[in-house]
């Protein structure tokens, strides 16, 4: 049953004087969101009007929702010579778009039927309610326009699943042109206007090869029946038939494919049987055009929409791409007849008949297709041709089905054989600019994902093993791990390789494996397995596994050094000698700080605190991992100048910036004190000062050093002398008052020595 619409008229009176009038489509039944919660896609025409030859236009129309567009005219084969430019309205913005030019060069009928209008390509703009469109005569020409010129506007429906589809579900109707008519008033009409957009439905014949069609029929309403698609059959012909062929099976796995029950296809808009090429030799590739911006989520709206333009405004019996392909990399069954048969298609004037062809949803002049796209149309590429033993990354003999020429101006003539790449753009067999440049330049780019090698393939460590120059160094249990730049989807496997045998494989999306080297020196590579068969390997590394510790040829030795000394920091070196029979990785300082030290580095800095017995242990540690820990304890002993045998005269004084509050000075030539103490390593502490003068050090009655105390600056508890022995034993000191001229005294604080 038809649903009738009432119009409401108004006018709006614009800025210059001129009124412009609209028309409100206004349903008898409910539009509320339960009716349209599910609805079927539909097609709305609107004519295209002028009063001159070379121009038709559409001023600005409201309208209902549509998501998707396109200009047809009267006679499949005559061309639009001219320039078409559209703008909509955003349902949800209210805004009016940018003027976007539609594609008119679209690849002709080669065996047109009676009737069938020719069609732009379909330019998808996402949910709008408003149009405006201009049609121009080429600049320079004065031909006539063809007839019949109309825009389309495609609503792509809402489904929610198979199931739940609505048979024959009512559309709602479309809007009316609205005419500018300076000076006119508003008045109620009585009759629809003869501009109305009339929704269609359209029934046709199976094609002869590249878009043939049928004339549409309008009806009341489309149905939506959704129906399985055949995969296999029989046997297969030499040349396009309605007998299903069988479907060989191919060298590399089937992707994942979005099916046309799961996206949405009303089969009852493509009720004739499917045809079959004898084989597929080449894919090619298209765009779609259009927006770029569309959400994934509304991808299988944007298919519904090419599919309703292809069958209800070209006027096909079915989508003509084999496959869709949108941004995120999602697959969608085109054509019916069985993604695993070569079904034929209608998307390459005159190269149909040995072909698929595989469309990327968007616009890719000046934009590249994502990587998810490539990914996903080298994979249906690939899976194609794998079926038929085709190479994707080569060439084959195509046959022309019609004389013309590509877009390079390459001619061709029907029935002779031309050279194409097996993944050619359609702009290759067809004078037309798709797929876009962007993506044209990116064909090499998936005719290398289709037929691999796997790209990029590289080792980027080795844990468990530490690298010294270009060997690893390991004790056996190492994890390999790798990058490569192909998709996962794309590889077969990864192979851990030792001494060139294979000891471990993965999935392709695995990006490391394990392993446990036997002792000795090895090999080790990753062979990455493409999905057609093809390997590459990395270059191999080489891998020691040794489970011999390092030694310490010097163990961790304290010994006193000059510097300031208090009673919790005395400034003492920590020396060692670490070695390793393969290669000496780093000596770590566990206690009583951390420290971690180069294999050439053998002394550090340090302080100790005086009378407390700590230890300093030390690790050494080998690039495989292998150690060895020292741990010697040592304690700073403060001796106080109290405690030393005095000689001649000596001054107690006392401050707190002295070692124990205390000191003793004498300026009496001869005087000394002495000390005797068992250690290996000892320190003389004094004070200096600009007045300070010079002693002897001697060391168990042996004259060493002449020190002089003199300094520009007044400086307290310093170790200004010291001296250390390879081993600990029973030492003396002694310091003698040289009597310097004009600065004799010298003040001593003590002396500290290593037990």
């Amino acid at each position: 049953m038809k649903r009738r619409a009432w119009l409401t008229l108004g006018a709006v009176v614009l800025g210059g004087g001129g009124v412009v009038t609209y028309a409100v489509a206004s349903p008898s039944a409910d539009s509320g969101t339960g009716a349209r919660a599910k609805r079927p896609v539909k097609v709305y025409d609107l004519a295209l009007k002028g009063t001159r030859s070379d121009r038709r236009e559409l001023p600005r129309t409201g309208t209902e929702q549509f998501s998707m567009l396109g200009v047809s005219w009267t006679g499949a084969t005559k061309p639009l010579d001219g320039t078409v430019q559209v703008r909509t309205r955003g349902r949800e913005t209210g805004e009016w778009s940018a003027w976007q030019d539609l594609e008119v060069n679209v690849d002709p009928l080669e065996k047109p039927e009676p009737g069938v209008r020719g069609a732009s390509e379909p330019l998808w703009v996402g949910p709008s309610d408003g149009i405006q469109v201009q049609v121009v005569r080429e600049d320079g020409s004065t031909g006539a326009l063809p007839n019949g010129l109309e825009v389309n506007l495609v609503d792509p429906g809402v489904v929610t699943d198979a199931e739940t589809r609505t048979e024959g579900a009512e559309a709602e109707p479309a809007a009316f042109v609205a005419e500018e008519t300076p000076g006119a008033t508003t008045s109620a009409p009585t009759d629809v206007p003869t501009d109305a957009a009339t929704p269609t439905d359209v029934t046709t014949a199976t094609p002869t090869d590249a878009q043939t069609s049928a004339t549409p029929t309008p009806s009341d309403s489309a149905s939506a029946s959704p129906s399985s698609t055949p995969s296999t059959s029989p046997s297969a012909s030499a040349s396009p038939s309605a007998t299903t062929p069988s479907a060989p099976p191919s060298t590399v796995p089937q992707p994942p494919v979005t099916s046309r029950a799961d996206w949405g296809a009303d089969e009852s808009l493509s009720p004739d049987p499917s045809e079959y090429n004898a084989d597929v030799k080449a894919v090619f590739v298209h765009h779609t055009t259009g927006s770029n911006d569309y959400s994934c989520a509304d991808s299988a709206s944007v298919v519904r929409g090419i599919y309703a333009y292809h069958t209800q405004v070209n006027g096909w019996n079915d989508v003509g791409y084999n496959f869709l392909v949108d941004k995120c990399g999602t697959v969608f069954e085109g054509r019916k007849g069985g993604i695993d048969l070569p079904v034929l298609g209608a998307h390459t004037y005159g190269w149909n008949r040995e072909s698929a062809g595989i469309a990327v949803l968007g616009d890719y002049t000046s934009t590249s297709a994502s990587n998810a796209a490539l990914t996903s149309v080298a994979r249906v590429a690939a899976w194609k041709l794998g079926q038929y033993g085709a190479d994707p990354a080569g060439t084959v003999q195509l046959t022309a089905g019609a004389t013309q020429k590509n877009y390079s101006g390459t001619s061709y003539t029907a029935g002779t054989k031309y050279t194409f790449n097996r993944i050619s753009g359609h702009r290759d067999g067809y004078n037309t600019e798709c797929p876009g440049n962007s993506l044209y330049a990116q064909l090499p780019t998936i005719r290398t994902l289709a037929a691999g090698p796997v790209q990029g393939l590289k080792v980027t460590s080795l844990a468990g093993a530490g690298l010294s120059s270009s060997t690893y160094y390991t004790k056996g249990a190492i994890t390999v791990r790798w990058t490569a730049t192909t998709p996962a989807s794309l590889i077969k496997n990864f192979q851990l390789l030792v001494d060139g045998n294979t000891v471990a494989t993965t999935s392709g999306s695995a990006t490391s494996a394990n392993t446990t080297l036997a002792l000795g020196s090895h090999t080790v590579a990753v062979r990455a397995v493409h999905q057609s068969g093809k390997t590459v390997t990395t270059a191999a590394v080489k891998v020691v596994a040794e489970t011999t510790a390092p030694t310490f040829t010097t163990a961790p030795k304290l010994s006193l050094r000059t510097g300031t000394v208090d009673t919790t920091a005395v400034p003492v070196t920590l020396g060692w000698q670490a070695a390793d029979n393969a290669a000496l990785s780093s000596v770590k300082l566990l206690a009583p700080t951390t420290a971690t030290y180069g294999p050439t580095t053998t002394s550090a800095a340090k302080t100790a605190k005086s009378g407390t017995a700590t230890t300093w242990s030390m690790r050494a540690y080998d690039y495989a991992g292998n150690y060895l820990t020292s741990s010697p304890s040592y304690t700073p002993v403060i001796l106080q100048e109290s405690s030393a045998v005095k000689t001649g005269s000596w001054t107690a004084r006392s401050s707190t910036s002295y070692l124990g509050g205390k000191s003793y000075s004498s300026g009496s030539k001869g005087a000394s004190l002495t000390w005797t103490f068992t250690g290996r390593s000892a320190a003389w502490v004094v004070s200096r000062a600009s007045s300070s003068g010079q002693a002897y050090v001697y060391v168990d009655g042996v004259k060493v050093s002449t020190v002089d105390l003199k300094s520009s600056t007044t400086l307290y508890r310093q170790a200004i002398w010291t001296k250390t022995w390879s081993s600990s034993a029973k030492h003396t000191v002694k310091i003698v008052v040289v009597g310097t001229t004009g600065r004799p005294t010298i003040t001593t604080d003590g002396l500290v020595h290593l037990k």
